[in-house]
Formats: structure tokens, sequence, C-alpha cells
């Protein structure tokens, strides 16, 4: 009998199994022992600032400005990589090839939508390198997932255009991310019609594992408690919320306030980003995907960081010279956010075991931090932002590394390399030069 059967046999429910079925105890050979590479990117809009952000020096000696600071504690399993640029031509403003390139390294379709004083443009030509690691994945029956990937979102708008979209299942099919944290959580545990009444999926989960528990060693009880008490975490937070939402309307659904377009201001979004993190991890125990994206607002992502004393959008600010120096700092405080964010990503899955038994999930996943500019207000796609944190990919962490001005093309294929998937070309071939970068690889 196989894993599958003996959990069929218990009644466990499909999203109980897909963390069982991971298991050192429930392994039934030694599959499930193999180590579990991830891999996630994470999105955040309008460049940088280059002098608080690039180290001084390369090397394992680098060090770390004012927006990098939060992930000090992570400094030996990071590393920063400078001179990376999107090369990519064709139509589309500045913006929109930004991110409707970033992840694809190929050009934009002609299409109707006009940005700045460029032409207009529609989707990607092509897939996405998260989409194609998905595809690797899910094409190999040892590897393969639920899900095969997640797509995560905080305040990206409702509406469907270049500027909205990182991800792409292939040519001029834009991936939507999913920025309810109520909605992820009906996609990754199913059967919550009753939004009040979201206990209920965690009593299931309770009772599955019940079922389950002499089979298990201590440690994996251990791990299955922590799941549990994460998704408690979240229900508790995903209840706050719908009290908040409904205090002052009869909807009687848990849907955030959330505005249906990014330029209108949120005061939810360090909860909802917090929400989502907590079920990204919730989702990597459960290996219900091993990539993901999570996209912090849009290309031209405007909200007003209220909980940070500032009131003007982000991509105005972005637009202000270096020499309005409180437009300055405001974008300093915005990026260090950004930052922090990615820290507690980060601590959260270095608190976490992997459930395969190789450390943490920390150690088991790369969390890619990049952005469509260099900065925001030159436009520039030059210095492209890219910050890794987490041994997912075998690259030589714990430094910073400067390639002068490469093709990010290059920097993707790396991240097939990485991922044990080495190809030669990704995106529009013409980019790809040598191929993967040297000297990343452990």
């Amino acid at each position: 009998m196989n894993r599958r059967e003996f959990l069929a046999q218990l009644g466990v429910s499909s999203a109980a199994a897909s963390l069982l079925m991971g298991l050192p105890s429930l392994a039934f050979g030694a599959e499930a022992s193999a180590r579990r590479r991830r891999l996630v990117f994470v999105f955040s809009p309008n460049g940088v600032i280059p002098k608080h952000f690039w180290p001084d020096s390369t090397g394992k000696d680098y060090d770390l400005k004012r927006i990098l600071a939060p992930l000090g504690e992570f400094k030996d399993q990071m590393l920063t990589v400078k001179g990376i640029c999107n090369q990519i031509q064709g139509d589309g403003d500045g913006h929109m090839r930004g991110i409707g390139c970033l992840l694809t390294g190929i050009e934009l379709f002609p299409g109707d939508i006009q940005g700045g004083s460029d032409t207009p443009a529609g989707w990607s030509m092509g897939i996405s390198v998260d989409q194609h690691i998905k595809n690797r994945l899910q094409a190999d029956p040892a590897t393969r997932t639920r899900f095969g990937s997640l797509e995560f979102g905080v305040m990206v708008p409702d509406r469907a255009d270049t500027w909205t979209r990182m991800s792409y299942a292939g040519a001029n099919q834009p991936v939507a991310p999913i920025s309810d944290p109520y909605q992820m959580f009906d996609k990754l545990y199913g059967q919550t019609k009753n939004r009040q009444m979201l206990a209920s999926v965690l009593d299931d989960l309770a009772g599955d594992f019940k079922r389950v528990s002499q089979s298990l060693s201590s440690e994996d009880r251990q791990l299955l408690d922590l799941h549990l008490d994460l998704v408690r975490s979240v229900e508790k937070d995903l209840k706050t919320e719908f009290a908040a939402a409904t205090k002052n309307d009869g909807a009687g659904h848990a849907v955030p306030k959330l505005p249906p377009n990014i330029e209108e201001q949120n005061d939810n979004m360090p909860e909802i980003t917090q929400m989502q993190t907590e079920l990204l991890v919730n989702s990597f125990v459960a290996d219900f995907a091993r990539v993901a994206s999570f996209q912090i607002t849009n290309s031209v992502g405007q909200p007003r960081m209220k909980w940070l004393d500032i009131n003007e959008g982000h991509h105005g600010l972005s637009h202000e010279p270096d020499s309005n120096e409180e437009a300055y700092e405001k974008l300093i405080r915005i990026n260090t956010w950004y930052a922090e964010q990615v820290a507690y990503m980060a601590k959260r899955m270095k608190e976490t075991p992997d459930p395969s038994g190789h450390g943490s999930l920390l150690d088991n996943t790369t969390i890619v931090w990049t952005n469509e500019l260099g900065k925001g207000n030159s436009h520039t796609r030059n210095d492209i932002p890219f910050v890794m944190v987490g041994g997912g990919l075998d690259f030589q962490f714990g430094q910073a590394y400067d390639f002068g001005k490469v093709a990010h093309n290059r920097l993707l294929l790396s991240f097939l390399e990485g991922m044990g998937m080495p190809e030669t070309t990704f995106g529009n071939p013409d980019f790809c030069g040598d191929g993967a970068l040297t000297g990343l690889m452990a």
C-alpha cells in the first residue's frame, strides 16, 4: 500500500494529505526525505534609492546600507546582485516593460494599453521563469505538488493590464495574483463557504491529523502542531478583519475593505501583507507548492503609507528629483518598509522546520526580492534590484556581487541552474549571452 492509499483509507482530506504525505514518518521509502528546493519572487515597485540600497563593497565583507538594514540578521544567508539590466526594448513604457519583461525576459506584444509617452503595448510574448520552473516541477512525479505554484498579491488592483501582471503561463497568458487573503485561504483549504465558520476547516484538519498521529514520530507530531498553530493564527487574523469589515455594514462576508484601484489609500496594507506571508509559509509546510510569487502592489503602485506618516502616493514620490530632500527621505523609508516585509518572511521561514527533515524552510527556500526599475525618477532599468535570502538555490550566499552591466536574462538562467534545471536560453535568446552568470553557483 502506498502513502496515498493509506491516507485515503483513513478518510484524510486532501488539504491534510498534502502535508502528511511529505512527513518522514509516512515516507514508506526514501522519496519523502529528499530535499525540497523552493523559490519565491517578491516584487515591490517604483525603483529604489541606490545610494542607500547597494553595498559599497563586494564579496563577503559587504556592508548593508540603510534600506537593507532590516535584513542584517540574514547577512550570511543573503546576497545582493548589482549590474543586472533589463535590456528588453519594444512596445510599452518603462514601467510596463519593467514588470512585464522582468520574469519573462522577452518583449511585450503590441497592444492598446497606453502608458507614458511610449507606444501602447499588450501582454508579454513568453512564459515567466516562475511558471517555467513550476511546469518542470509538475512534470516530475517526485516534485509534483497540489498547486504547482501560488501567486500572492498585496493590494494589486482589480484591473487587468500590463502594469499589474508579472507572472505568465505562456505568451499572452498573464497569471493574476490573489490579493484577497480570504480567497487564498479558500484556495489552500477549501470548503469555507461560510466565512464565519472557518474553525470548521481547522477542526477537520485536526481530526485528520489525529487519525494518523500514532503512525508519526514525535518530531512529526510537533511539526503538525506547528502547522495547526500557524493556520489558527491566520484564522484569528481573518476573523479580526471580518469583524472590522462588517462592523459598519451588513455585508455578512469576510472580504477586506480593499479599494478597487491601488491609487486609493488603504491602511490595511501591513496587516494584509502579514496575513499573506503566513499563508505562504503554511503552503510550503503543507507542500502545496514549491514556487511562488508575492507581488506587493504593482508597477506604478501608488499606496499611501500613512502608517509611516507618509500621505503621498509612492509612485508620485518616486518621480521627485533627488534634490527634494523630503521626498528622498520618504522613499528611503518606503523601501526600508519593503525590506522589513522580506525580513519578516525570511524570519518566519527560518523558525519553521522543513517537513522533509532538512533544516528550516529558509534553508531550502530562496526569496528573490526585485523591482521593475533601478531608480524611480530616471525610469532606468539598469541595476534592477535583486536581493536573495535563503538556501533554496545553490548559490554562494553571504556576499555582494556586481556584474557591471549584463542582461537580466542571464540571471533568469541562473535561477534555472540553481534549481537544477540548466538551459542555454530563456526569453529573448539575443540577451542570453554566455548563459547563466559565472560565479553565482556554490
